[in-house]
């Protein structure tokens, strides 16, 4: 095999624990490298275009970009950070050559920290270590240089992949150090780096075109789009190709359209070349792992492998009596279509029909990736209950096995008796306490997935919201046994009606009200969390029996303590085996599986 360079170009991705400063990063390496007009108006991470993005403050599609510097064409990947997008993260490496770690000046390496920097490693990548957010009051930068350190003598870190460089940065201010106590400049020196240290892109010149599909796209204007980095040989506008299909089976098509990137925007071009990483249309259906190549000859490259999923969630028609009133999508159908074009995108999870035709199970890496399709669906119009999460067990040597996650907490040192005691009701144990000596602790735990369902909730409160939780998956473990669920029943609508606030206040020294006056209830509803834990039928639609009797004091001021809300993943947490969550564009509602309060015992036994 003969080998070829293209040093015109170089291909990294940024990768980090969730929070630790990648699309600020990127915002300023945009600006210093004059992508933007010194007068342009840009918005604060402008990486994270999705609506989502914004309101959670998270970055959840990996999404690229590039900047120009010394006549190299840098292309930057930025991933997300959360443990439940950590396909977005598998998929884009696939892509580049070479990785900028960023680490928290004060947290240090967390566990997501660990799954991208393994995953780095395993495909030989170059690292880059950025130790960002300087500026923190509580940083520890040379502690956090060891850690990392650490942590890639744990990972099995190749000795050529021990000698990075390492910057500290401050990605807010726009500048960074090549020393702990060095004088702070621009980010000059970072892409200096990127260049010397990341490896051109290597081809064999003798190959046909080979481009390996990693993310697909929509235009309004021109329809799907294959994003994709060419390995080998080039590939022209209006040139006929192949896509290798990942059953073997091979299509051929023209290539309408082929962009590439230019800052944050696609521009046409008419041919590309090994190293490049762009966009093309022809292809109408595709799949992330699948191969574009030559016509003539084609051949395919290996596809994108990714972690199993852990968490599944049963998604079902929306069965109500109040179905069908906010959402335009009601149907299985709909349903059905939509999530099989979320699956095409999403190589992380995994879509399953279930007994039922309007019923389909579907498996990811985690409740907030779940949730996120949930809230992404419910905004584009779709109606849709869902079930309790529940994990996806696997059969080993003939025995159960359920995924098993390292959970690390980061909370005052005067709860750490009540997190402990919290995790171990769930069956975690404890592997490791490290106290800084600065009024907290991080605690480090091995707890099985389906003990972390509804675990956040309870956390944030017992440590009065001062807690920082993260978790990462860590392999398979035999069964561990019963975990107990929510402690307290529900209480739930007997009969259809609105909510009055006569029976809401008679019902408020029974528990936590989920509902306010004049709200729509059905039977099977449930309208609030029971004190107790058995589940109650209660008649929350009761209305004041109009006498000509009156008392002094009998029609005072109702008093009425306002109901309890909840975010999308709080009620997928507060969910029973028995019950479900309905999502409309509007509300969400809990309710029984089994509406009829007659039937319901029958089901129990």
């Amino acid at each position: 095999m003969t080998s070829a360079t293209r040093d015109d170009i170089r291909n990294i991705a940024i990768i980090a624990h969730v929070d630790h400063g990648k699309t600020t990063l990127v915002d300023a390496l945009l600006w210093q490298s004059g992508t933007f007009r010194a007068n342009e108006t840009v918005a604060v991470r402008v990486m994270d275009s999705m609506t989502l993005e914004r309101e959670k403050g998270i970055t959840i599609m990996a999404k690229n970009t590039s900047v120009e510097y010394g006549g190299v064409h840098i292309n930057i990947v930025d991933t997300p950070g959360h443990a439940d997008f950590g396909g977005e993260v598998e998929r884009t490496l696939s892509m580049v050559d070479g990785v900028m770690l960023l680490v928290d000046a004060s947290e240090g390496p967390l566990p997501q920290t660990r799954f991208v920097l393994g995953k780095a490693l395993e495909k030989k990548l170059t690292p880059i270590l950025v130790i960002n957010k300087i500026d923190r009051p509580d940083a520890r930068t040379k502690e956090v240089l060891d850690e990392v350190y650490d942590l890639f003598i744990d990972l099995d870190a190749a000795e050529d992949q021990l000698d990075f460089p390492v910057f500290y940065c401050n990605a807010r201010k726009g500048t960074c150090r090549t020393s702990v106590d060095g004088e702070d400049q621009l980010l000059l020196p970072l892409l200096e780096a990127i260049v010397k240290t990341v490896p051109a892109p290597r081809y064999d010149p003798e190959l046909p075109l080979q481009l390996l599909v990693a993310n697909i796209d929509y235009d309004d204007y021109i329809g799907r789009l294959i994003v994709g980095r060419i390995f080998n040989g080039t590939i022209r506008k209006d040139q006929q190709a192949a896509l290798c299909r990942l059953g073997g089976e091979i299509v051929t098509a023209k290539i309408t359209g082929l962009f590439g990137q230019a800052g944050l925007r696609r521009v046409p071009i008419a041919e590309a070349g090994p190293g490049d990483i762009v966009a093309l249309s022809g292809f109408s259906d595709v799949h992330i792992g699948e191969t574009v190549s030559s016509a003539e000859t084609p051949l395919a490259l290996p596809p994108i492998k990714v972690d199993e999923p852990t968490i599944a969630v049963v998604f079902s028609v929306n069965s109500s009596p109040l179905s069908g009133r906010d959402g335009k999508y009601v149907t299985s159908r709909h349903l059905r279509d939509r999530l099989a074009k979320e699956g095409l995108a999403n190589v992380s999870i995994r879509i399953e029909p279930t007994d039922m035709p309007d019923a389909f199970l579907v498996a990811g890496r985690g409740e907030l990736q779940l949730a996120i399709i949930i809230e992404t669906m419910r905004r584009e119009g779709y109606e849709l209950s869902v079930g309790r999460p529940e994990v996806v067990t696997k059969m080993i040597d003939g025995e159960r096995h359920e995924p098993v996650e390292i959970l690390i907490v980061d909370c005052p040192e005067e709860v750490v008796g009540a997190v402990t005691q919290m995790v171990g009701t769930r069956r975690g144990r404890m592997m490791k306490m490290v106290n800084h000596g600065s009024g907290r602790a991080r605690l480090e735990f091995r707890i099985p997935a389906r003990g972390l369902i509804g675990f956040r909730t309870q956390f944030l409160t017992e440590t009065r919201g001062a807690g920082i939780m993260n978790h990462i998956f860590d392999g398979h473990e035999p069964w561990k046994g019963a975990i107990s669920q929510r402690p307290n029943g529900a209480l739930v609508a007997d009969r259809s009606g609105k909510a009055t606030s006569y029976a809401i206040e008679n019902l408020q020294p029974r528990g936590t009200l989920f509902v306010s006056p004049t709200e729509e209830v059905y039977e099977g509803m449930i309208v609030g969390e029971n004190a107790r834990p058995n589940d109650l039928d209660v008649n929350i639609v009761k209305e004041k029996k109009l006498t000509n009797m009156r008392a002094s004091g009998s029609d005072d001021t109702v008093q009425l303590v306002p109901p309890r809300t909840f975010s999308l993943e709080q009620a997928l947490e507060f969910l029973r085996e028995d019950e479900l969550l309905e999502v409309t564009p509007a509300v969400f509602r809990f309710r029984k599986k089994i509406l009829q309060a007659n039937k319901r015992p029958k089901s129990r036994d």
